[in-house]
């Protein structure tokens, strides 16, 4: 349809143009004129005689035409027959055939319509009334014929006017099936090349369909029956008086005969433009297989057809090309014959440059009618003028008669006429009437003016300067200024004034002018040229592949010229989109929900305006998983594969890639599908592998982009015989549960592994020792052996072997095991510890030997406990480290510093561990102490603090002294300079003297020993405020009078604020970044009654380092240079223990150096630099 569109489309312009640049040229109906016909009825015209008659006959010219009509050659007087009226300003017949016989109206009708400048005449209308004449009533003898012979049955229909269309049906009014044995021929019988029994039937009907009147006539139906010999012999007497007998003699095979037609060769005429259709049917056993060739040269190929089984051959519009001689050549495996057909072209006249053309000339011009014809046999030509022979009609010296030509010359006024030109040879004639018109007329633009003319850019346009005048004008045009005329690239003038542009541009757009002259005076007419964007599409609808039930859009985003008015149509498959509420049609998409098989198409968006369109197309390929296989069956069977085969579902648009083959084994495992193989998707037979003693049953699955489809039905049950076992128990294992025996293990073979009923096992087994012998049980159906009293941890080989009724399994393999395990009887010898730091220690041993772990070795174990008074007790066990597989050395990490250890070593194996070497001792040396345990304040005055606190409980070695550091922390919690002070070890106190009043200070204490500095704890406190100070502030906050004077005095109360506030700030802000745990709106506590102190103020955060410190580049406990790996410590998380008392924890190492770290920190003096801003900061 789309494909049509764009046709009728082109077709349109091609006319359009055509229009433009060929018109005749037409004569305003308001000048003088002689007639025109304008609409005549065709020549041979057939009427229906159930309705009126009417017999068309228009005219025009000026003044407006008289009527008048002839009837077999002489004069029909319309107004003396009742019936007969001609229509008002028409010479339009009607007969009115109610009284009448439409048959009394037939007969040869000519029109005349005249006026007094002329007389013009229709061609000879044949008016017949159409026939459908009833089948002549005859009784059809049934037709009994022998099998294989050939057979004709006549349909011989009535003659009707038209013909009538044949064809065969029977009593269910279906028609008969046709085949290179069977068809129809153009005459209408049926032609059987050899009859065969299934032919036979007593509804053989042949019908005659009448189109003219739409009417069907039935011929008498025919009996056809098809015997063998023998039953034609046995039913000769019953059919003797009543049929027709054909070939009594047996029939065998024979070379082809022509059926029609007849002979070697034949003749045939046809008429140019006709079709020309010659068939050839022949006889014969087997059928025959036509073939055609043109002797005389090549078949046109593109108006050729071959119908009927290539029994006839149809070519259309025939030239004389067309003539000559063509072969039939029927042809079966017996031999061939041939058949020669000559055609010969005829050819009724026709025109060679179209008909003569009306003459307008004025008076003094020239002038030429031209009729010019061609035919076979050669047609003759004669003129008549007015409708009167020219040769009869009065002398006129500017004019002679040459042939196909008529010349004027000179002509003057009152000499228009019109004149027939009558072409004619034995196979029809051209009758054509042309007029000159003598006139003097100025020109006129017959084009309206103003007129609007819009193409899109690049295209072609035609823009109409009709016009007429006598003498005919002379056509210039201008553009805007007018200034010159429009010839020349772009523009092309055509004779009939009309002006091209053959691709317009925008700059083509604006007024258009063309002027017409002649003699007698001048015309203009304007017109109006726009070029517009063209319509394109930017965004085309993409090729999809959903799956069914999904959503789809095709989007379709179009540009346009904005003063265009679009218009969006989709196509599905190039016709209307179906009227389902699924399809959601936007501006620029089509949506389309739930996607069904039958919305597969090409879809097609079409942008339309008034000017122009574009079009975009995709595809919608609708996908799903493939129907279920289905006829599975069961071939080439044998006792352990069998052949099976399927025919695979719709794969719904998207290729099966593989089939799967399942089965279910309904004696061993009766309601479980297991995969069993796969095959290509383009196989449909797979060759299955199969076990005995096994009832199959198979489905196959498909699979396609999709996903799998169901599974199709089951096939029939198959099933094999028992037999031996043809695999052994897997995953043989020996392993011993007590010291004294072994456990010999397997997996069990399946019962669809078993081959046969009567499964068990023969278990073996003999010590890995020459000369041993193979120890032999038989056990049922159970996956284990156990064998007692063997000696401990002896290696042994196994055997299991799979035994049922029908036999025994394979050889097996020999598999490897060993007896139970008992506990080590030795001890690690040659134990030593090495020290490495405070924290971490390396113990070393020599292996056990083999023969005294009895058992698979697992690892060692490393026992070890603190020294407390010199003696151990087990349950004081601190740590137990694991180090599997065969190690001689282990790490002990996370040992408490300046501490004595004690340990032992122990090997294991799977049952347990065995006995410890004797415990072996190192100490650790000193390591950085932990936190003072407690950091208080005890007194506190005006300029003064002191300060308590007790030592570490974790002192890691001798504590040398004690380091103290505190720093003042103003409102805004900026921490001003660092003072240090050394103290010693023995100390637990200290007063610090000169501080400063109301101020608040943090302080830090960490502990030392020679190794170093231990963390730090904080405290922050602040000194007594002066009493005058405290009592002015409570006083100036509590009395209302001083608020109220202060009021009245602003400008006094501003001058003190000002001062506060300079002295309060005096000095500047410290220049330390604001901690971030720090308080931000600290508050004095409560004033104790007894005392006059302020409580103490403590922080949380006491392990915050020094604003200002820098961490020293030694502040990092290190590992020992000696490479140590990660395989050298201990299995386990980290440094807890395990519920038996075992050390799970890992060494880390991480923990102490960052501890180490915040204690060096904290001993170190602060950065110099910002030291120095904070003492600056404090003036």
């Amino acid at each position: 349809m789309m494909m049509e569109w764009r046709r009728r489309m082109d077709a349109a312009l091609l006319v359009l143009l055509l229009g433009h640049l060929a018109a005749a040229l037409e004569v305003p109906l308001d000048l003088p004129q002689p007639p025109t016909i304008t609409h005549q009825s065709p020549k041979d015209y057939i009427i229906d005689p159930r309705e009126n008659i009417i017999i068309h006959c228009d005219a025009k010219g000026k003044p407006h035409p008289s009527f008048s009509w002839t009837r077999n050659g002489t004069h029909f007087d319309t107004e003396q027959d009742s019936n007969v009226s001609m229509r008002p300003h028409s010479g339009t017949l009607i007969v009115d055939i109610s009284r009448e016989k439409a048959e009394h109206y037939e007969g040869i009708y000519q029109c005349t319509a005249r006026n007094k400048h002329g007389t013009a005449v229709s061609n000879n209308i044949v008016v017949r009334q159409s026939r459908s004449p009833l089948w002549s009533k005859e009784k059809i003898k049934p037709i009994v014929v022998q099998e294989g012979v050939s057979l004709v049955l006549p349909c011989q229909p009535p003659a009707g006017l038209p013909p009538p269309i044949i064809f065969w049906m029977d009593n269910n009014f279906q028609r008969l099936p046709q085949s290179r044995r069977v068809s129809q021929s153009l005459n209408g019988d049926l032609y059987f090349s050899n009859v065969l029994r299934e032919d036979s039937r007593n509804d053989y009907i042949c019908y005659a369909r009448f189109p003219h009147t739409q009417t069907i006539q039935q011929k008498q139906p025919i009996v056809v029956k098809v015997l063998n010999l023998d039953a034609i012999n046995d039913t000769m007497a019953d059919f003797y008086n009543d049929t027709d007998l054909f070939s009594e003699a047996p029939v065998d095979d024979r070379r082809p005969t022509f059926l029609i037609p007849t002979g070697t060769s034949s003749s045939k005429t046809v008429l140019r433009g006709h079709t020309l259709e010659m068939e050839c049917i022949a006889e014969g056993l087997p059928t025959p297989e036509i073939a055609w060739t043109k002797m005389s040269g090549d078949l046109p190929a593109n108006r050729i057809s071959f119908l009927h089984y290539n029994k006839t051959l149809r070519i259309v519009n025939v030239s004389e090309s067309d003539a000559g001689d063509y072969r039939c050549t029927a042809k079966n495996q017996l031999g061939s014959v041939h058949h020669t057909i000559h055609v010969s072209v005829k050819a009724a006249p026709y025109w060679i440059s179209g008909p003569p053309r009306n003459l307008v000339l004025a008076p003094g011009e020239n002038g030429v009618l031209t009729c010019r014809a061609s035919g076979t046999p050669k047609p003759s030509i004669t003129w008549a003028m007015n409708g009167i022979p020219i040769e009869n009609s009065p002398k006129d010296l500017s004019r002679k008669v040459e042939d196909d030509t008529v010349i004027f010359t000179d002509v003057q006024t009152g000499s228009s006429a019109v004149y027939q030109c009558n072409i004619s040879n034995d196979y029809g004639y051209l009758l054509s009437n042309a007029f000159v018109n003598v006139l003097s007329e100025p020109p006129r633009v017959l084009t309206p003016a103003n007129k609007v003319y819009q193409v899109i850019r690049n295209h072609h346009v035609l823009m109409d300067c009709s016009s007429f005048g006598s003498p005919i004008p002379k056509i210039t045009w201008f553009k805007d200024s007018r200034s010159s005329t429009l010839d020349g690239d772009p523009y092309i003038l055509h004779d009939n004034g009309t002006l091209e542009i053959h691709v317009a541009q925008a700059r083509n757009s604006g007024k258009y002018t063309c002027v017409a002259r002649n003699q007698l005076g001048i015309y203009e007419n304007h017109v109006y040229l726009e070029v517009k964007e063209p319509t394109r599409i930017l965004k085309q609808p993409e090729y999809k592949v959903v799956q069914r039930g999904r959503a789809v859009v095709f989007e379709c985003k179009v540009k346009h010229d904005p003063s265009l008015i679009p218009t969006m149509t989709w196509l599905k498959d190039d016709g209307e989109l179906p009227d389902d509420e699924r399809l959601i049609v936007d501006s620029d998409s089509l949506a389309i929900t739930d996607v069904t098989e039958n919305d597969a198409g090409v879809y097609t968006c079409i942008m339309n305006t008034t000017l122009d369109h574009d079009s975009a197309s995709a595809e919608l390929t609708v996908v799903e998983r493939p129907d279920p296989p289905t006829d599975l069956e069961l071939t080439d069977q044998k006792k352990r594969s069998v052949q099976l085969t399927w025919t695979p579902g719709d794969e719904h648009n998207s290729p099966i890639q593989k089939f799967l083959i399942q089965y279910e084994d309904l004696l061993h495992h009766r309601g479980h599908w297991h995969n069993l193989t796969e095959v290509p998707g383009t196989k449909t037979t797979a060759h299955l592998k199969l076990s005995p003693y096994a009832h199959y049953i198979f489905r196959v699955l498909a699979l396609n982009a999709v996903g799998l489809s169901q599974s199709s039905f089951p096939s029939r049950v198959y099933r094999t015989d028992p037999a031996a076992p043809d695999q052994n128990p897997t995953g043989v294992h020996g392993y011993g549960t007590e010291h004294n025996n072994l456990v010999i293990s397997w997996k069990p073979l399946s019962g669809h592994q078993s081959n046969g009923p009567g499964l068990h096992y023969r278990v073996m087994w003999r010590e890995k020792m020459a000369g041993s012998d193979w120890n032999t049980v038989t056990v049922a159906n159970t996956s284990k052996f156990v064998v007692s009293g063997t000696p401990t941890f002896v290696p042994y080989e196994l055997k299991v072997q799979a035994v049922n009724d029908y036999g025994d399994g394979p050889e097996p393999a020999v598999a490897h095991g060993f007896s139970g395990e008992d506990l080590p009887i030795a001890a690690p010898e040659n134990v030593q510890a090495v020290v490495l730091n405070s924290t971490l220690a390396e113990v070393h041993w020599d292996p056990v030997p083999s023969h005294l772990i009895r058992g698979h070795l697992k690892g060692y174990k490393v026992y070890y406990w603190r020294e407390h008074g010199h003696k151990h007790s087990p349950d004081h066990v601190e740590g137990i480290l694991s180090f599997s597989g065969n190690h001689t050395h282990g790490m002990l990490p996370g040992l408490h510093p300046f501490t004595l250890y004690a340990f032992n070593v122990r090997v294991y194996n799977g049952k347990g561990d065995g006995p410890p070497s004797p415990p072996q001792q190192f100490n650790t040396p000193e390591g950085v102490p932990g936190q003072p345990t407690s950091f208080v304040v005890t007194d506190s005055s005006l300029d003064s603090l002191t300060l308590e606190w007790s030592p570490p409980h974790d002192r890691n070695g001798h504590i040398t002294g004690y380091t103290l550091k505190y720093q003042p922390v103003n409102n805004s919690n900026e921490l001003g300079p660092v003072e240090e002070l050394a103290l010693a070890a023995n100390e637990t106190s200290v007063t610090l003297p000169n501080l400063k009043y109301s101020t608040r200070y943090k302080f830090y204490l960490n502990a030392k020993t020679v190794t170093g500095a231990g963390p730090a704890i904080s405290q922050e406190v602040d000194t007594i405020m002066d009493e005058a100070v405290a009592s002015r502030q409570v006083d100036i906050a509590t009395q209302g009078w001083f608020i109220g004077l202060m009021c009245a005095i602003a400008l006094l109360i501003l001058i003190l604020l000002i001062i506060c506030f300079i002295q309060r700030n005096k000095g500047g802000k410290y220049p330390v970044k604001e901690k971030e745990d720090a308080h931000t709106d600290p508050e004095f506590q409560p004033m104790k009654d007894d005392d006059c102190t302020f409580g103490e103020y403590s922080d949380n955060e006491d392990h915050k380092p020094l604003k200002g410190s820098r961490t020293p580049s030694n502040g990092t406990v290190k590992r020992d240079d000696s490479d140590l790996s990660l395989a050298d410590y201990g299995e386990g998380g980290d440094g807890q223990f395990n519920e038996d008392g075992s050390f799970i924890g890992q060494y880390s190492g991480k923990s102490a150096s960052r501890d180490t770290a915040e204690g060096h920190e904290s001993s170190e003096a602060p950065s110099p630099i910002n030291a120095m801003n904070s003492l600056n900061s404090f003036v």
